[in-house]
């Protein structure tokens, strides 16, 4: 066969499972529309030539008749019944597997038992056929129990024509064949229907992913949005707070704090614009992307002069090699500082004192924060447990690189720690 062939096949297997699709469906709608085939198709087929010819197995003919012989000669009521009570039962053969075969298998011993033949006899191999497919595994080892003695009870009667054992092999033969094809077609059922459910769940999983995924990223916006807006308000307000101060004894100041405060609301404008790109959709052309980098630690010297604009003195200092770090570490350690200094600023207050390190040893990356505590009015006091959203955030960040966040109280002040660790994912722990 060639290739052509072989595509040309395509369209035409396409065609055929479609339209076994559709009598699947129809099926499922009205099962009694293929049980009532069923039964016609082995009337028509296996008993309406038993009618109209008067005879059971053999037929005319010199070569057949002395199987003929062998039987007995039915009268046509009496043929008709016993035919209805082989094919009648075959319309619960899906619904009630097993009260079919039992009927099934009690009219055919009768019959046999009466001596005659009759090719509606095909209804007990039907009938096995569908207890198989259809019915509990559990009752298979009875049904062929009774399967083998009634087919034992056929070669009895037939033996004056066949050979005993020539008659078991042929029926045999063909009760394991309907045996054998039930099961066959049991097996691939439940294989498509494990296909389809593994397929279903797939299917919740892939989308209970994308919601996971959504989830996480609407988490890491929100984070960046907190510390954003939370750092840059709290430097506005200081800076306003020091401008309405200075404005009357110092014009120059409050001029000075106006400008930081600018400075500051269009830097916060820029990181807004920045972290919300990703949650618009372009309904037409593509704007021009943002190409302003995330924050890292090159931006924290920055984040201290605005800090210490706002009133508060910070010291900073780094240890170890901090230019290694990779941008995802770098934008971490930057939010956690800022976060840390903008509760130092909210909490401690104007002419506070904060002492920043950022220590790189080995594998570990140690960030500390401690602050003088307020000085005056200005700042409140924090209490052991109060932990707000900033303390959150910083703690899932520090998890992203399998560290923890502590904050403590120090004197008069508080202590933010973060350890971090550096190791690579697929490096040995």
């Amino acid at each position: 066969m060639t290739t052509d062939d072989l595509s040309g096949m395509g369209p035409l297997v396409a065609r055929l499972g479609r339209a076994g699709q559709r009598l699947r469906h129809a099926d499922q709608a009205r099962p009694w529309v293929l049980d009532t085939a069923v039964v016609v198709l082995v009337f028509l087929m296996f008993c309406l030539p038993d009618l109209l010819h008067g005879h059971g197995f053999g037929g005319d003919g010199d070569g057949r008749r002395r199987f003929r012989l062998a039987f007995t000669e039915l009268p046509v009521a009496g043929m008709l019944a016993l035919q209805l009570g082989l094919v009648l039962p075959l319309l619960w053969r899906r619904r009630a597997p097993a009260v079919a075969f039992g009927a099934v298998a009690a009219v055919f011993v009768v019959q046999w038992s009466l001596g005659a033949a009759l090719r509606a006899d095909v209804a007990l191999f039907v009938a096995l056929y569908s207890l198989t497919l259809h019915g509990r595994l559990r009752q298979l080892p009875w049904a062929c129990v009774v399967m083998a003695g009634a087919l034992g009870l056929v070669a009895a009667r037939v033996s004056a024509a066949v050979s005993v054992w020539d008659a078991l092999f042929f029926l045999l033969s063909t009760a394991t064949a309907a045996l054998a094809l039930g099961l066959m077609v049991r097996i691939r059922r439940a294989q498509l229907a494990g296909l389809r459910d593994r397929a279903a769940r797939l299917e919740i999983e892939r989308d209970q992913r994308g919601r996971l995924a959504v989830a996480a990223e609407r988490a890491r916006v929100a984070r960046e949005m907190h510390d954003i807006v939370g750092h840059n308000l709290s430097v506005i307000i200081t800076l306003a707070d020091a401008g309405a101060y200075a404005a009357g004894a110092a014009p120059e100041r409050g001029e000075e704090a106006l400008h930081l405060i600018g400075d500051t609301g269009r830097q916060a404008l820029g990181e807004l614009r920045r972290v919300l790109g990703v949650l618009r959709e372009a309904d037409g052309p593509p704007a021009e992307p943002e190409l302003s980098p995330q924050p890292g630690l090159a931006d924290i010297d920055a984040l201290c002069e605005g800090v210490r604009a706002a009133g508060l003195e910070v010291v900073y200092r780094t240890a170890g090699d901090t230019d290694a770090l990779d941008s995802g570490v770098q934008l971490t350690v930057y939010r956690i500082v800022q976060e840390a200094l903008t509760n130092t600023l909210k909490h401690a207050g104007v002419g506070a004192r904060a002492n920043l390190a950022i220590v790189v040893e080995d594998a570990r990356l140690t960030i500390t924060v401690q602050d003088s505590g307020p000085l005056g009015p200005a700042g409140r006091p924090r209490t052991a447990n109060e932990e707000g959203h900033g303390l959150v955030g910083m703690r899932e960040r520090a998890a992203l690189y399998g560290g923890h966040v502590s904050a403590s109280p120090a004197g008069a002040g508080w202590t933010v720690r973060a350890d971090l660790d550096l190791t690579p994912e697929d490096g040995a722990r």
